[in-house]
């Protein structure tokens, strides 16, 4: 259900607008997708668990409004974020 290290890491290379940066919108939302089609993958298996659920309903809040900050904040690096991660719009 959670990433490994080395995936984290995968992501904020690919994602990074800079040297050392782990704290940009685009890293938080590429670590975010990868955690809820992770727990997306989960639910297929295990239906009634709805623990978890509720978890996988606050990691979509949380993605969602990093996706609104930065999509008032810059519309060009939103629409190429959601393209590259295949988010709906």
């Amino acid at each position: 259900m959670s990433i490994t290290a080395e995936r984290k890491s995968a992501l904020i290379k690919e994602y990074a607008t800079a040297e050392g940066d782990t704290g940009s919108p685009e890293v938080q939302v590429a670590i975010l997708t990868e955690r809820i089609n992770n727990l997306t993958e989960h639910f297929k298996d295990h239906k009634k668990d709805n623990h978890s659920r509720r978890g996988l309903l606050t990691l979509v809040s949380s993605r969602r409004s990093l996706l609104d900050y930065l999509k008032k904040k810059d519309e060009g690096r939103y629409t190429k974020l959601i393209n590259s991660l295949n988010i709906r719009r």
